[in-house]
């Protein structure tokens, strides 16, 4: 009667010849994809070492320093992979196809997020405004204290904390009061008609002078803004520094009001 073979030594034998099949046919081609993984690795850091170095010289935004040397490190590895993937031989439709599905999944899902993510960008880049500035949005007026990739801080002057998602941001109008280092502050003050209209103005203008938020450039204006009935209407333009702009009204009207007394001019219900 005729032996029949192991079965366990039979199936070791084709387990050996097909690694040995493998090796010969693939395995160079798997040492390459290794090698080349190796390589671009090195390269990739030097990349990012370097193109930190480069936005450090040309001083981008502290605040997108970080997120774009991490895309573009994302972005090289995944081209990396991709690439060691194709000089492997190793079939990428099935991996396409769970990327294609997880993309569209999670750009659904995170719609809102991805707005003010792209927001946020532009708004680095562009500099509609920066840390620092005065800005009125949204209904609120602060200072700007912090701009990250997805929301910005506000500061109001009353020291509350606003975090401003950035799609609203930039899909709304922005005034920033302070980029141009200057505002003009508007005084309206009303004066009966028997009051002279000369001694009214140099009561104002000596007031303003004396003040040393008060600038010089652009030149202050004072006249009669609107005629009444019972009365005449006195504007008054001056400009002062941006940052601090409310302190200074408070404090030039309070002057004005003090040398109109002293000087004996009346005002309407004082």
């Amino acid at each position: 009667m005729a032996q029949t073979p192991n079965k366990t030594e039979f199936n070791l034998e084709n387990l050996y010849q097909d690694a040995y099949h493998w090796i010969i046919t693939r395995g160079p081609a798997f040492l390459l994809g290794l090698l080349v993984l190796f390589v671009g690795l090195w390269i990739i850091k030097r990349m990012l070492s370097w193109s930190q170095s480069r936005m450090h010289q040309k001083e981008v935004d502290p605040s997108l320093k970080p997120f774009l040397i991490s895309l573009l490190g994302v972005a090289l590895r995944i081209v990396l992979i991709l690439a060691v993937m194709q000089i492997m031989g190793i079939e990428m439709t099935l991996f396409a196809s769970i990327i294609a599905a997880f993309g569209v999944a999670a750009g659904l899902a995170l719609s809102g997020t991805l707005q003010n993510f792209a927001s946020g960008i532009l708004i680095l880049l562009l500099k509609p405004f920066a840390v620092g500035d005065n800005i009125i949005t949204q209904g609120i007026e602060g200072t700007v204290t912090s701009i990250q990739i997805f929301y910005t801080i506000v500061t109001t002057f009353d020291n509350r904390t606003v975090i401003v998602p950035n799609g609203q941001l930039s899909n709304q109008v922005i005034i920033n009061t302070s980029r141009e280092g200057k505002r003009r502050l508007d005084i309206n003050l009303k004066f009966p008609n028997n009051v002279d209209i000369g001694q009214v103005r140099d009561v104002l203008s000596a007031t303003i002078d004396q003040n040393k938020d008060c600038l010089k450039e652009p030149a202050k204006r004072i006249g009669v803004g609107e005629i009444q009935p019972d009365g005449y209407l006195i504007t008054v333009n001056v400009w002062v520094s941006a940052h601090g702009f409310h302190d200074t009204r408070l404090k030039l009207q309070e002057a004005l009001l003090e040398d109109i007394k002293k000087a004996g001019i009346k005002i309407p219900g004082m």
